[in-house]
């Protein structure tokens, strides 16, 4: 908000490579959520020849730093595309929903300080039970799985490309990991990198299980829609979107808990559902299955173990 108030228009030096819109910048400083923070440090604001845009001058530290953050989602995005063996999806496609999954974090930020002074007036211990449950449960995990379940379901429900199951856990996991990595660098550019490595085990194949779980449940979603069950189609879809909801608003309750047994219950979850995760990913894709309706290659063989 600090840019947007200058009277002049202006830039930022701190190297020759990066330009951006005013508009992006000032969003991202203006909405930002505490703790998430993101900082140009050592910047000046002068007269811009570019105007209206805001040129950054990044040191090899910050470039250093971006990297961390995004590297981590490129490499699972990766590891589940390389399970995807009966189709690839297409490059142009996982983009969008990428772009897009990284966009939602625009509303949620907003949605959640919004909830988040809400809360803060209503409960005023910020350990209390009731205040961790809504504001993780709620504020935190509904908003964002809701955001990454509306791309999912606007930009792939009824695409030609979507006629395998496994295609939904692909499509599931880049949206979540555009949103993870837009998040991650509003947090490690700030903070450096311990919270780089921090969330790098943690959080980013937090985000990238829970789009897993959601992909699951809305291939089947799918599967349902196509075979013309309708009602079952409607009871997965639920499902895509709780399921999600109930295992990020844990790990963050966990975390947030300043308890030890939370801890312990986060330690014991994180290393069970990691296990649980790959084995699912391994087991659908082995299970890979045609949609029903929808155009495939018939010299693919198939099996209906989803």
């Amino acid at each position: 908000m600090a840019l947007r108030s200058q009277k002049k228009r202006g830039y930022c030096r701190m190297t020759d490579d990066i330009i951006v819109s005013r508009d992006v910048i000032t969003s991202i400083l203006g909405l930002s959520k505490i703790p998430l923070s993101y900082r140009i440090k050592d910047c000046e604001i002068r007269d811009s020849p570019f105007d209206p845009q805001i040129t950054i001058y990044a040191t090899g530290k910050e470039i250093n730093m971006l990297a961390l953050a995004v590297i981590p989602s490129i490499l699972l995005i990766v590891a589940v595309w390389k399970y995807d063996t009966v189709e690839k999806e297409p490059l142009g496609l996982l983009i969008k929903l990428f772009i897009f999954g990284g966009l939602t974090i625009i509303p949620a930020l907003v949605l959640e300080l919004a909830g988040g002074a809400i809360l803060g007036f209503v409960i005023e211990d910020t350990l209390s039970m009731s205040y961790l449950v809504i504001d993780n449960f709620i504020i935190t995990a509904l908003v964002e799985e809701v955001g990454k379940y509306f791309v999912l379901k606007v930009v792939t429900w009824k695409n030609k490309e979507f006629n395998y199951t496994f295609d939904a856990i692909v499509y599931a996991v880049v949206v979540s990991l555009g949103f993870a990595t837009i998040e991650n660098i509003l947090y490690v550019v700030g903070d450096g990198i311990g919270t780089a490595i921090a969330r790098a085990i943690f959080s980013i194949p937090g985000h990238a299980i829970d789009g897993v779980f959601m992909g699951f449940f809305y291939g089947l979603a799918r599967y349902a829609e196509g075979a013309g069950q309708k009602s079952v189609a409607k009871k997965h879809l639920r499902e895509a979107l709780l399921i999600p909801v109930i295992m990020h608003g844990f790990y963050d309750f966990c975390l947030s808990s300043d308890n030890w047994l939370f801890y312990l219950a986060f330690a014991i979850y994180e290393i069970v559902i990691t296990v649980i995760t790959i084995k699912q990913i391994k087991k659908l894709s082995k299970n890979d299955t045609a949609i029903p309706g929808m155009v495939v290659d018939d010299n693919v063989f198939q099996t209906n173990d989803w």
